[in-house]
């Protein structure tokens, strides 16, 4: 008897240790048989509930990679009317890419310019943007940092508009601060109308034109329902994505870096812990 009641105690204990371990991030949620996230960090949250729903490593520092876009465009859709022409610097012309190849001097429309960076991460038209908003993107960069620990991203530090690899100045993001950051921009119906495009075509004011696609592959494959978002991409950040799927009166949220399967690992978490068929 004694011995049963001791067993009873131990199981207790031990639920006990790895759902407070699940909670704090440490751990997510035991995986199916056969399937493991290979994401580094990754947080799904319903957003409308402040509910996490599953979290691996969700507070541990990430490079952000082209995440930072939803940043950038944020701030932007707080500092500047979507109809002001602006114009392309030097500097933003001679970002690497991913870019629509902006010339020096011609003009675009500031909605067009977030069209550029949200659906295919556009570096130049990311500079452009910033350079609009502070006059430089250094500038713009303290204002990223100062408005990401205003609504509680405290773990995250930019170093560029665009999050291209830097040298000098170290970047870097948590999951957690990521579902932040996009909860906010989710605030603005124009971003959350831009991340559900899967095609654009913009023009600068000279009538250049420019075709877009979303980067966003889950837009193009066959699954059920959509998860819409903001991909990421460099080789030391692996593969990374931030984005929304409704569920009834919900607004659920995933975030996932450091991937080597990114479609699979987030199809896998939305399905099994979302209990939303893809």
């Amino acid at each position: 008897m004694m011995v049963r009641k001791s067993f009873q105690i131990f199981l207790v204990i031990v639920f006990t240790f790895l759902s407070f371990l699940s909670l704090c991030g440490v751990v997510g949620d035991v995986e199916s048989a056969g399937y493991n996230v290979s994401c580094k960090s990754v947080i799904f949250s319903d957003s409308t509930k402040v509910k996490r729903l599953y979290g691996k490593s969700v507070h541990n520092r990430v490079l952000p990679a082209s995440t930072t876009k939803v940043m950038t465009a944020l701030l932007v859709l707080e500092k500047l009317p979507l109809d002001k022409y602006i114009t392309v610097s030097h500097k933003a012309s001679l970002a690497q890419p991913s870019k629509i190849n902006a010339k020096q001097g011609e003009q675009y429309k500031v909605r067009d310019l977030l069209y550029a960076i949200l659906l295919k991460s556009a570096n130049d038209a990311s500079i452009v943007l910033a350079e609009a908003v502070a006059g430089s993107e250094w500038k713009f960069v303290e204002m990223m940092n100062q408005r990401a620990k205003k609504m509680g991203a405290k773990h995250t530090k930019f170093a560029n508009s665009n999050g291209l690899p830097t040298r000098k100045t170290k970047q870097y993001t948590t999951a957690y601060d990521m579902y932040l950051i996009f909860r906010q921009a989710l605030k603005h119906q124009f971003f959350r109308d831009t991340i559900k495009m899967k095609y654009k075509t913009i023009y600068s004011k000279a009538g250049r034109k420019i075709a877009l696609k979303s980067h966003n592959k889950i837009l193009f494959k066959d699954w059920k329902r959509k998860i819409y978002g903001k991909t990421g991409y460099t080789r030391a950040a692996q593969a990374c994505f931030v984005g929304t799927i409704p569920k009834g009166n919900s607004t659920l949220i995933i975030a996932v870096f450091g991937c080597t399967k990114r479609w699979d690992d987030i199809k896998h978490v939305v399905s099994k812990y979302g209990g939303i068929s893809l």
